[in-house]
């Protein structure tokens, strides 16, 4: 049955007809993408996590989950977990040789690992390189797949090699869901402090690698709900310790929607930003998003005003001075007072 239903989308993906047959074939490699994405990895995805990783709506997603169902008897199993439900197909115990990687699958691996190398660290790159050896034992007859083609600059990068064990032990209070105790050093105090927290996501941000938790209580202490939950740069944790503690993952966390709605890594409250670039700066601008709601209007040749929302003070000022004079902060207005201020500093420094 597997088998059939993957040669079915190698047809699929061979169509070549009209305009019609065009809008059918994105909706069919939307089916590959949600068919192998779910029996590969034998995970269970929310609506919203799929509708994302499509790009298309819940609906959509819900009539590829029919299609699959009604067309060749997959069976979809679905889970309530609070007001989200879940998916997942059961993984085959043998899964059938069509389902050998891809030439250009294994290169577009190797181009992520080489990409990251600086943020993986000595031990996750040689992992990660072991396991592209095994996967170029999958490609089919005497298929190669060169990993000479890609490469990273790695100036000013961290070497999070030392940080190795403690990575693994995130990931595996991650996936049993088991409160750690954490040792870390705060960049602007002198002792490091000890917290006990709930691990939800390894992510990286400009070569950084970081850990969005959320704090657990303190067992040695009176029981008292924490008043914040700290940002948490891997390179600066001393200690990572596994507890016997179980916690309930958050049923409406969202990464996305914490960390990716506006610009700044620091989320305190939100406020609006009009940005002036010029010249070599404005060209550099447009061609990036800073946030999701950014908006672009040109003010004539070679000058732009950007506009979009942020959630970090200090972000904001380091990135607009990041461009000399070929940026001014136009509001909010108390934030550019600020950022006169400090060009007034620096000035000094060099008198």
């Amino acid at each position: 049955m597997f088998l059939n239903l993957l040669l079915f989308y190698d047809r699929l993906k061979e169509v070549k007809m009209g305009e019609k047959r065009d809008i059918y074939r994105s909706y069919g490699q939307k089916l590959i993408s949600l068919f192998v994405r779910l029996l590969f990895s034998g995970d269970s995805y929310s609506l919203t996590d799929l509708s994302r990783m499509l790009d298309c709506s819940k609906q959509t997603v819900l009539r590829l989950l029919n299609d699959i169902t009604m067309a060749y008897g997959v069976t979809v199993d679905e889970v309530m977990k609070g007001n989200r439900k879940y998916v997942r197909i059961k993984r085959p115990e043998k899964l059938p040789l069509t389902s050998s990687i891809t030439e250009m699958e294994l290169q577009v691996l190797q181009m992520c690992r080489d990409f990251t190398a600086h943020l993986l660290g000595k031990q996750l790159f040689e992992e990660a390189t072991r396991a592209l050896l095994k996967s170029r034992a999958l490609l089919p007859g005497d298929k190669k797949a060169s990993s000479q083609h890609f490469a990273s600059f790695r100036p000013g990068c961290i070497d999070y090699t030392p940080h190795f064990s403690m990575i693994c032990t995130l990931i595996e209070a991650m996936e049993q869901k088991r409160v750690c105790r954490l040792v870390y050093q705060p960049i602007m105090e002198d002792r490091p402090k000890t917290y006990h927290i709930k691990p939800l996501k390894i992510f990286s941000h400009h070569d950084t690698v970081y850990l969005h938790a959320q704090r657990a209580r303190d067992p040695e202490k009176k029981v008292k709900e924490p008043d914040y939950d700290p940002l948490l740069a891997v390179h600066r944790m001393k200690k990572v310790e596994l507890t016997d503690r179980n916690f309930e993952f958050p049923e409406k966390y969202d990464f996305e929607k914490t960390f990716n709605l506006n610009f700044g890594i620091i989320k305190e409250k939100s406020f609006e930003v009009e940005v002036e670039f010029r010249g070599w700066a404005a060209r550099h601008v447009s061609e990036r998003i800073w946030s999701p709601d950014q908006k672009i209007k040109k003010m004539g040749k070679e000058k732009i005003l950007i506009s979009f929302s942020a959630s970090s003070e200090p972000e904001l000022m380091s990135w607009v001075l990041s461009f000399g004079d070929e940026a001014k902060l136009v509001k909010p207005e108390w934030l550019a007072g600020k950022v006169r201020g400090k060009i007034d500093n620096m000035r000094q420094g060099y008198i």
